[in-house]
């Protein structure tokens, strides 16, 4: 059945245990980890991103707290704002970008938690692209060509 759910509060800017990812530059923080489900904090500066990739087997959400992404969705873009949650069904193709001058702050999840958490750990300070791309596959999240992006 997997690993339950601790309960309790993890704060924000926080990360469960003190953890703190860097992941290709953004802040990732880990906010709750159970089989059913993981969900983790990410700061993105102005002009970062996560490339348009699938979970196979994972729903994922956003719900933005400052700021604003711009959201691609099984090739449409939009954005989101402040409050807004974001839905992306497994296996359909997403990424997001922060294009605009500010900050964004948004949580994520993930249900199930799948293989994720892992990823994450495994993608900490990592700098090579390439490798970063193996080791997402190898963790079920594929990243499309890069004018998917576009």
């Amino acid at each position: 059945m997997g690993r339950p759910l601790d309960g309790g509060i993890t704060r924000q800017g926080e990360g469960i245990e003190g953890v703190e990812w860097n992941i290709l530059g953004q802040r990732y923080f880990p906010k709750s980890s159970c089989a059913s489900s993981f969900s983790f904090e990410t700061n993105s500066e102005p002009g970062q991103f996560v490339p348009v990739h699938i979970h196979p087997h994972q729903d994922e959400f956003i719900l933005v707290q400052e700021g604003e992404l711009h959201v691609k969705l099984d090739g449409v873009w939009s954005v989101a704002r402040a409050g807004d949650l974001v839905r992306m069904p497994r296996g359909i193709p997403h990424g997001y970008f922060n294009k605009s001058d500010k900050p964004a702050r948004a949580l994520f999840w993930v249900s199930p938690a799948g293989r994720l958490e892992d990823l994450f750990r495994t993608l900490h300070d990592m700098t090579d692209i390439p490798a970063v791309i193996e080791a997402s596959a190898a963790h079920d999240v594929e990243f499309l060509p890069p004018e998917a992006n576009d």
